[in-house]
């Protein structure tokens, strides 16, 4: 049973790490917390439910298209709204991304209803049995994924000319620009892909998770706590915040109950705080 738990658990967590990847990027670079990010996670999710039911399309086989047009919709968010408010006070910055996601909450209300969808047949089904311990075919699919894809953002910061540009605006904005790097484009360019880390994790979740309006809340909470774990701002402290969120929820659910699974996350995360306030990683 424990190795049951701990296996759905990694599962689910390398999901969580994904989101919160996506959003610690996002901070590290402008120090602006997106509290748009599960709204964002939510459409990402609908386009995935659409292309399967209107197209056929499988989410796996359309991840690149959740990927793009989420990246999209990061870059245009970043120029028609959060560029306006950069040098506002810190409030207004919170309302700007809190409105917007309030706004993209009721309109998939109210252009979708508050029904829970899911997807129907897909590429992935079934269980797979490894050693006693049975996994879920989508959700190791969806663990898969979300690994690779966090692991192809770790390597595009650290090892490429665009990743050294972005941790050089997040260190030094001004210094930077000195060097010929344009902030402007490495701010949008963390916005698309804080906003394409979430269109990869909701076509994942999509083949096994509801679909429904307030679905990015659900996820958006635990990768806030993810991020606060690691560290705003260190994508490898938000993965390592999203696996132990899964791990310790899955446990809590087997061994305690499934309805007080979250104490048990937010009692690690004040643990955590008061013995480290900045996280477990600290900055970008």
């Amino acid at each position: 049973m424990i190795a049951q738990a701990l296996v759905s658990g990694l599962l689910i967590g390398f999901v969580f790490a994904l989101i919160a990847a996506g959003l610690t990027l996002i901070f590290g670079v402008m120090e602006i917390v997106n509290f748009a990010h599960g709204e964002f996670l939510m459409l990402s999710m609908y386009l995935s439910y659409f292309l399967h039911a209107g197209l056929g399309w499988d989410p796996i086989a359309a991840l690149p298209v959740n990927a793009i047009a989420l990246f999209a919709l990061g870059v245009i968010v970043y120029y028609a709204l959060i560029r306006r408010v950069l040098r506002a006070p810190m409030l207004a910055q919170v309302f700007a991304t809190f409105g917007l996601g309030v706004f993209l909450q009721n309109a998939a209300q109210f252009l979708w209803r508050p029904d829970f969808r899911t997807l129907g047949n897909t590429w992935v089904t079934g269980r797979i049995a490894l050693a006693g311990v049975y996994v879920s075919g989508p959700q190791l699919a969806a663990a898969g994924g979300a690994v690779v894809t966090t692991a192809g953002l770790w390597w595009l910061l650290s090892r490429t000319e665009i990743g050294r540009a972005l941790l050089a605006t997040a260190e030094d904005r001004q210094a930077a620009s000195l060097m010929g790097i344009n902030p402007d484009r490495m701010f949008a360019l963390a916005w698309g892909l804080g906003a394409a880390c979430v269109g990869v994790a909701g076509a994942l979740l999509s083949t096994f998770y509801y679909v429904f309006p307030q679905v990015g809340g659900v996820f958006a909470l635990i990768a806030f706590v993810a991020v606060a774990l690691g560290g705003f701002g260190s994508v490898v402290g938000a993965f390592a915040g999203g696996v132990l969120i899964g791990v310790v929820e899955s446990l809590a659910g087997v061994f305690i109950a499934p309805a007080v699974k979250n104490v048990f996350v937010f009692a690690i995360y004040l643990v955590v705080v008061l013995l480290r306030p900045r996280g477990l990683f600290g900055k970008l």
